[in-house]
């Protein structure tokens, strides 16, 4: 069952951006609706940051 806190928000609206983290086995990585993707972390809570930052960008 997937994590309710696995749905980053972004920091601000932005323009066509949705965010999300994906489970890959042990790893959890920030994805965009644009087609970005963070890096693998073993924290989901990095990935989360991650995805903020993208959206903040």
């Amino acid at each position: 069952m997937p994590d309710p806190r696995d749905r980053a928000e972004p920091a601000q609206p932005s323009l066509g951006h949705s965010t999300s983290t994906a489970e890959r086995g042990s790893f959890c990585l920030a994805v965009c609706s644009c087609g970005w993707t963070g890096p693998a972390r073993r924290s989901r809570d990095l990935a989360r940051k991650d995805a903020v930052r993208h959206t903040a960008a």
